[in-house]
């Protein structure tokens, strides 16, 4: 009788572990009637807790020598959604601008802040680089007619103001740059881009625009966020903990693993989902485990590990000792945190790609109600 020894991911605890165990059991034993799963449950001994009851976590917002109130939480929120969409206040503006009629000979609305947006030149160096090509776009964009025609000379230049910085800034949030401004850098740019293009001196925003912006159905992100941080981290530092321990100090759970292969009779398959698998590779490469025949793994991380050089037990590009078994890897096309090992370890590993056809996350999780996974490990088993 084969022994498969199945190995837990991140974050799983009781009651979730005791649901897992039985579903993947039943899932090997339809197709495997002559395997015995034999469960590793890591998680309650070498998983992460917050020792201190979360002592780490702030309690709430808080900046460097001062407080926040709401109006720097909806300003913060709303400088995310010009980030994510520089135009948007410009849009807001265009969907509210009405029919203008021009009188013959006159200068369309648009005329005087397309030709300065075109003479602006980088003003704003603290912004990063590119604002002289943000601005070109932006005097070429469809929006700018109706929001010229929707706002006074003043608000326009504010709002064009704010979508170059957000433009800048989101392109260098987006080429992972290594520095960005504060918001007081951010904000004195501004002010000093509207000025160039015909704003008066800074004060106070106003209009719709802003007021728009300021809609409950916009708010959201980063201050919620903040607010429930106890909460999302109670929630979510078992996975994200579970990671890190591993990294730092994963020789307990690897001692424990090499402990439950020995009390196994052969042949032993090691199978294990997302962390699971690294702890499982992790342990076959830092030495032979008698007795143990077939690695699989499934979601996980190792490879990706591997070739950035964090996994523990192998440096690229040195090769896969000769004493680690067969190995088969089978990953979900969408599942983000899935990785091939075939092209890192030719001829050492059989990638296998599957599809429950859920997106990510649940890709992640939905291994264990995929026949397909099953089939596979059933026709490698010994």
């Amino acid at each position: 009788m084969t022994t498969v020894v199945f190995i837990h991911g991140t974050g799983v605890r009781e009651p979730r572990f005791t649901h897992l165990r039985t579903r993947v059991t039943t899932g090997i034993d339809e197709v495997a009637p002559h395997a015995r799963v034999v469960p590793y449950y890591w998680g309650e001994a070498h998983g992460a807790t917050l020792a201190a009851g979360g002592a780490s976590v702030p309690e709430g917002p808080g900046g460097t020598g001062r407080g926040l109130d709401d109006g720097d939480e909806d300003e913060t929120e709303r400088w995310a959604l010009r980030y994510a969409d520089p135009e948007a206040e410009l849009a807001l503006a265009a969907v509210g601008a009405g029919a203008t009629v021009t009188a013959p000979g006159s200068a369309f609305p648009d005329e005087r802040p397309r030709r300065l947006l075109l003479r602006l030149g980088d003003i704003a160096p603290e912004l990063g680089p590119g604002l002289t090509a943000c601005a070109t776009a932006l005097a070429r964009s469809p929006l700018l007619p109706p929001a010229a025609s929707a706002l006074d000379a003043d608000e326009l230049a504010r709002v064009l103001a704010r979508a170059l910085a957000a433009g800048v800034i989101g392109a260098a949030l987006a080429s992972d740059a290594p520095v960005l401004c504060t918001g007081d850098a951010r904000d004195a740019a501004v002010d000093r881009i509207a000025e160039a293009l015909g704003a008066t001196p800074a004060g106070a925003d106003r209009g719709l625009i802003l007021r728009a912006l300021k809609r409950p159905a916009l708010r959201a992100g980063s201050r919620i966020a903040v607010r429930r941080r106890r909460a999302l981290t109670d929630a979510a530092h078992p996975a994200a903990g579970d990671i890190l321990r591993y990294l730092a100090r994963g020789d307990g759970v690897r001692h424990g693993l090499r402990e439950l292969i020995a009390a196994q009779r052969p042949p032993i398959v090691l199978l294990g989902h997302s962390l699971g698998g690294i702890i499982a590779l992790d342990t076959l490469i830092q030495g032979p485990q008698p007795g143990v025949e077939l690695l699989v793994t499934v979601g996980s991380q190792g490879p990706f590990l591997y070739e950035t050089g964090a996994l523990p037990s192998l440096d690229h590009p040195a090769e896969l000792p000769a004493h680690v078994p067969a190995w088969l890897n089978l990953y979900d096309v969408r599942d983000l945190l899935g990785y091939r090992g075939a092209p890192l370890f030719p001829g050492r590993v059989t990638d296998i790609a599957t599809d429950s056809r859920q997106p990510f996350p649940v890709a992640h999780s939905a291994y264990w109600d995929d026949p397909a996974v099953y089939r596979a490990i059933a026709d490698q088993l010994p």
